[in-house]
């Protein structure tokens, strides 16, 4: 098999030190939660100060703020000044009109928007929205929560996919799946999160060299 263009993003991360930990062995990007319900959540102060460190020291990496339902004005309070993050992940249930309006008041930002499917018809859904983001994340549905539960998608439902603008996959992604994501599935980007998890927000840095090291390798 070829070597792969997949790029990886790393999720919940909580401290300066695992950020620069990931960036070294080759994240393409890395996520920070700004949702209070999750127990990954970093405050907007630590937020800066993470991503601050990742762009003096690792520039190229994307510095994702990953938010869920949050009023726009809000999240650009949480900014603190200017913006050190690159992209807004929208996990939560925000429509159209809601990216339309992140996109006018924040348009120096990439816009990424995930949706939860839980049936192949909630991928019926995404079509309207490649006009308004920069690229779609797709995670599993759990009643439970918006995203972290280490859940897959049925495999059966993302073969084949196209879609106008990158697309990641996010859920359960662990070193086994790798071959199969790769071989039939053939997203643009994997997030990856509780898969290489100590504990929520804690990453087994040696879980997350080897995850990085099989999907480079392929």
């Amino acid at each position: 098999m070829p070597k792969t263009n997949t790029l990886v993003k790393i999720c919940g991360l909580t401290s300066e030190e695992q950020a620069l930990q990931v960036a070294k062995l080759g994240a393409n990007a890395i996520g920070i939660i700004s949702v209070k319900e999750s127990p990954r959540y970093v405050s907007a102060e630590i937020k800066k100060k993470i991503f601050k460190t990742l762009e003096n020291f690792f520039p190229e990496i994307d510095r994702v703020s990953v938010v869920q339902n949050c009023p726009i004005d809000l999240i650009i309070k949480n900014f603190l000044g200017n913006p050190s993050e690159t992209i807004i992940q929208l996990h939560g249930d925000e429509d159209i009109d809601y990216c339309k309006k992140i996109r006018n008041k924040i348009p120096n930002i990439g816009l990424w928007k995930a949706f939860r499917i839980k049936t192949e018809k909630d991928l019926d859904k995404i079509k309207p929205f490649e006009d308004f983001v920069d690229a779609i994340l797709l995670d599993s549905w759990n009643k439970e929560t918006y995203g972290g539960s280490g859940k897959k998608i049925n495999s059966i439902y993302l073969r084949n996919l196209k879609f106008s603008k990158p697309w990641w996959l996010a859920g359960g992604i662990s070193i086994e799946w790798i071959d199969e994501i790769l071989a039939n599935i053939k997203p643009d980007g994997l997030d990856i999160s509780s898969s290489i998890e100590i504990s929520p927000g804690l990453k087994d840095i040696k879980k997350t060299a080897d995850l990085i090291k099989a999907l480079k390798q392929n």
